[in-house]
């Protein structure tokens, strides 16, 4: 039995994925990313194998994907993860036709084909605001941790505006409407409109075709999730592979390429 992998490298958190031949996933590994880049590759990857009971060896070919995925130095390529996260999602949700990923850093809009090529892409162009770091200025903000941002927003009445377009003035637009006397629960819920707002802007430059896949770390987020099918009036495809889908697309190419090699040539 063969195996391939995928390893994202995130802003945030860095994902492993090994597939075998049947390309079904058998190990993932998460951690996170931190400062030194090659190590969290690394360390990502030697987990996914012990958690399969995998050895080195029986990886044939590995994909680096991600913002970091020259820093795979132990990769036999790299491709976007734009990419990476459009094979992905038609792989785990067949009918996907356009995927929004929100990380730690930036959030995208891709459009796919049935085959999962990339038919168009925009990402967002003004810092932070769209992402998950807007959710960790407003987790600090009102020193609430990062997974009970979602639980707490589901829990508002009415949603305040939040008006700032720029994560370094997040925080202080927070601490405001708090001093104001606006419950918790309203301030967050205004922040998920807000991130959701952004992102649905960025899939109507590439036009929304159902089905729609929601994947990167912010697909945890049980207060976006809502907020975003609200705003759709239809629900997203959110599995537990959302949060490993460009590692997922990263493996499946891995294992396009070991298929490739076996192919004998004419």
């Amino acid at each position: 039995m063969a195996y391939a992998a995928g390893v994202d490298v995130g802003s945030t958190q860095t994902k492993a994925i090994i597939l075998n031949e049947h390309r079904e996933i058998v190990s993932r590994a998460l951690i996170d990313t931190g400062a030194n880049v090659v190590l969290a590759a690394e360390n990502a990857y030697v987990e996914a194998l012990k958690n399969g009971n995998i050895r080195e060896e029986e990886v044939e070919y590995v994909v680096g994907t991600g913002y970091g995925r020259y820093k795979v130095t132990f990769g036999d390529t790299q491709i976007t993860e734009i990419s990476c996260h459009g094979r992905g999602s038609v792989h785990m949700f067949p009918g996907t036709r356009t995927v929004v990923d929100m990380g730690g850093q930036d959030t995208k809009a891709i459009r796919v084909n049935p085959t999962g090529e990339i038919v168009d892409f925009c990402m967002n162009d003004k810092c932070a605001a769209g992402t998950g770091r807007f959710l960790g200025a407003a987790a600090a903000a009102l020193e609430i941790p990062l997974g009970e941002l979602g639980p707490t927003a589901l829990r508002a009445e009415k949603a305040v505006k939040i008006s700032t377009t720029c994560t370094v003035f997040a925080e202080s637009e927070v601490v405001s409407w708090l001093g104001k006397g606006k419950k918790i629960e309203d301030i967050l819920l205004g922040v998920h409109q807000s991130i959701v707002s952004r992102s649905l802007g960025l899939m109507r430059r590439v036009g929304i075709e159902p089905e729609v896949t929601f994947t990167g770390g912010v697909t945890l987020n049980a207060g976006i999730v809502k907020v975003l099918n609200d705003a759709l009036g239809f629900p997203v495809n959110v599995s537990e592979e959302s949060h490993y889908m460009g590692a997922v697309g990263a493996a499946l190419f891995a294992m396009d390429r070991i298929m490739n090699s076996r192919v004998p040539a004419a």
